[in-house]
């Protein structure tokens, strides 16, 4: 096990969740989304607030069409905040591939040299997002937790050029 921290969805301040190195890097990956400055004046809760819905937002959200353009690029900055977060602790290079259909599923994989960390079957991608901070850090945090296992576990098959 890594001395990453996995903060589950138990009553914990937002100051706290905030710093866990997985929202930390998802926080980072959303404000490198920024070139022009639009966002320096939000807060880290008002970046973040796109993947928290509540049960009614969640339900209001149109499940029949496409998914939205915009949806689907904070599903990639999620994972590619798991992506750099897992590099940061391990040093190994970790890839994000991703295969979505117009209806909304797919499936998402990180790989980590001919190792894949993360396999991520994806369904209703229409209301992808979490019910509350501590939620969102928690499923971050585990995908972490368990890459880092997993490359640890494994150091031959994750190393590039193996």
């Amino acid at each position: 096990m890594s001395d990453t921290p996995v903060i589950e969805a138990a009553a914990v301040s937002d100051e706290a969740l905030l710093a866990t190195p997985f929202v930390q890097q998802l926080i980072k990956q959303l404000r490198a989304q920024d070139l022009h400055g639009t966002w320096d004046s939000k807060s880290d809760l008002q970046l973040l607030k796109p993947y928290i819905h509540s049960a009614e937002e969640r339900r209001a959200l149109p499940i029949v069409g496409d998914p939205d353009p915009e949806t689907l690029w904070h599903l990639e900055i999620f994972y590619n905040a798991i992506a750099v977060a897992i590099e940061r602790e391990t040093g190994q290079m970790v890839s994000p591939m991703m295969k979505m259909s117009h209806e909304g599923f797919g499936r998402m994989v990180l790989i980590a040299g001919r190792l894949v960390v993360v396999n991520k079957q994806l369904r209703d991608v229409h209301r992808f997002g979490f019910p509350s901070l501590a939620k969102l850090s928690a499923a971050g945090g585990k995908f972490l937790e368990e890459a880092i296992t997993m490359i640890r576990a494994y150091p031959e098959v994750a190393q590039y050029g193996a």
